[in-house]
């Protein structure tokens, strides 16, 4: 498969992979993911659509352009939009669903959204959040990027003892962790990282949010929070599920709302 490049307001070049036929459907990974992290749900998806699965800047193929901002990636999406033809659904998961909301406050032209857990805090949260990002800034700016990494996951709930093993992997992600300071700007986490509500009552196209039924308490209760600010926002709890999803689960539910 070619991959495929446009270039962003910014003129940094955003790689992506072009899937299937059909209606114009963007996938928007979250943190630590690039397209590679997202395949599964991009080509499930394909069966019922043309899917535009991409790296998100830092990431991948993709390009970066210093200094960073949410509106950045909010411009990346709209060139991948006039690329794939003007307009299309989008499907964004944790954090990704974030800058899907970014990009729906902004007015850029989407068809419909879906949500997927993104992972805002409660006002009980906010200090919490808050610390998240001084301590993931101050980590990258000391080039500390293995501890950022661990950082992130200890801070999502994973067993520090796990997350020690993962550091010795082949796999560890080193090279993505400075995009962790991206995410968290997008959730707004040194603001506290609540639900900003002022993204969502400006975000006018119809938009889906899904949370797993066995996701944290909290959890269910900020994105329900969210589905009933969105003008045209409704929720959907996905019985028995946590805040990843296999494909065969989520795609009919993404398939059913999108529509043909």
């Amino acid at each position: 498969m070619s991959t495929n490049k446009v270039t962003s307001a910014d003129g940094t070049l955003i790689a992506y992979d072009l899937l299937g036929s059909g209606a114009p459907v963007i996938v928007v990974g979250g943190a630590t993911c690039d397209r590679a992290k997202m395949s599964g749900v991009a080509t499930a998806l394909a069966e019922h659509y043309t899917v535009v699965n991409y790296d998100r800047r830092g990431r991948g193929e993709s390009g970066d352009t210093p200094p960073y901002g949410v509106r950045r990636e909010v411009e990346d999406l709209a060139a991948l939009l006039a690329d794939v033809g003007g307009s299309a659904a989008l499907y964004g998961h944790s954090s990704g669903a974030g800058l899907v909301l970014h990009a729906l406050a902004a007015g850029l032209p989407v068809t419909r959204a879906v949500l997927h857990e993104p992972p805002y805090g409660t006002a009980e949260m906010a200090a919490e959040s808050r610390s998240y990002a001084a301590e993931l800034a101050s980590l990258l700016a000391a080039g500390r990027h293995d501890d950022a990494l661990a950082l992130f996951f200890t801070t999502t709930g994973l067993p520090g003892s796990m997350v020690a093993q993962w550091r010795t992997e082949s796999w560890w992600p080193s090279e993505i962790a400075p995009t962790l300071a991206y995410d968290s700007a997008v959730m707004g986490d040194e603001s506290g990282g609540t639900v900003p509500l002022d993204l969502a009552r400006a975000a006018a196209p119809p938009t889906l949010v899904l949370v797993g039924g066995a996701s944290p308490p909290w959890m269910i209760d900020t994105d329900r929070t969210l589905a009933e600010a969105l003008p045209a926002g409704r929720l959907r709890v996905l019985d028995g599920e946590e805040h990843v999803v296999e494909p065969a689960v989520l795609v009919p539910v993404l398939a059913e709302f999108f529509g043909p």
